[in-house]
This record gives structure tokens, sequence and C-alpha cells, in this order.
């Protein structure tokens, strides 16, 4: 399998030109699903097989499942300072030093499983309350000085979501861990 194909298992994240209200609900329906899945995914894993990583030179499982909840905890943060300040400079994070502390390599991974179901609860009903124009708000990232609207964002994690999802996934089809 190519390095590509290992990184990217379900392609890069691509936003319609046009966000329909049919993609906001599947895209909000897989935030709400998602935490518990993953959950699923990786209820049977050993201490030993979630420190293998997806990739080489990849993050491990434990990793992996950590990312997910540091990740996301900071778009929650996002949707709050987009809906509380106009158009902000959002807080960007060094994702790859985060994997690298001290809890994203050896916390048991339930403690971010059970924070993403908690925190996703959350997540969704808070966008679940939004109007059209709380949607349409706004946010820019320090780095690419782009700005992203809140649907956007919706997207870009539910597409978050099954990336990550698709990295162990994947490994566990290779190492035949899958039932």
């Amino acid at each position: 399998m190519s390095l590509e194909k290992l990184r990217y298992p379900i392609g890069k994240v691509e936003i319609p030109e046009s966000i329909t209200k049919k993609n906001l609900e599947e895209w909000i329906s897989l935030l709400e699903r998602f935490p518990h899945e993953l959950e699923f995914l990786v209820r049977d894993l050993s201490d030993n097989q979630i420190e293998i990583p997806y990739r080489e030179n990849g993050w491990t499982i434990r990793q992996v499942i950590h990312h997910c909840y540091d990740s996301h905890h900071n778009s929650y943060l996002r949707f709050k300072w987009a809906l509380t300040e106009q158009n902000p400079v959002i807080k960007a994070y060094n994702e790859v030093s985060f994997a690298e502390l001290h809890d994203s390599k050896s916390a048991p991974i339930q403690l971010s499983l059970d924070a993403l179901k908690a925190l996703h609860a959350k997540w969704v009903y808070l966008i679940q309350g939004l109007s059209e124009d709380d949607l349409n708000k706004t946010f820019i990232h320090p780095e690419s000085k782009k700005e992203t609207s809140l649907k956007e964002n919706i997207c870009i994690y539910a597409w978050h979501c099954r990336h990550h999802y698709h990295h162990i996934e994947q490994l566990m089809i290779r190492k035949d861990w899958k039932q």
C-alpha cells in the first residue's frame, strides 16, 4: 500500500462549494456516532496492539485516539470563539508535539474515548441549536490566514473522524485483527 494511501485512506478533505442541509445532517450524524463507533472498533485490542503505529513513522493507535480528543476539543473551542467573537483568529496547536506528550503516549485510551463521548454530545447539541447565520460565522487560522465557516468546519471534522477511524481500521485489516 502506498504511503499516500496509508496517510489518507479516504483521501484529503473536500469541502463542497455549496453546503446543503442534507450535507450538514450527514456530517452532524457522523459527529454524533463517531465516539461510539471508535470505541466499538478498538474494544478488543490489547495493550500491545494499541502500541502499533498505523503506518511506518506514524502514530500508534493510542496516539491517534488521544489526538482525536485533542483535535476535537480544539475545534469545539473554535466554534465557541466564532460564535462569541467577530471572525476571531483562533489559537493553533502543534498536533505533532501534543502526540508526543506523556498522556498521548501512555494514558489509557478509555480516558479519551469517554472524553470524546461527552465532548461530541455537547458539540452536537451546540451545533443543532445554531441558526443559518451562526453556521456562516467564521474564524481565521493564524498560519493559513484562511477564513473557515462553522459549516465548513463541520465538514472538516466529519472527515477527520472518518480519516482517523480508517487509519485504525485499515491497520486492523492488514494485521488480521478485525473480526
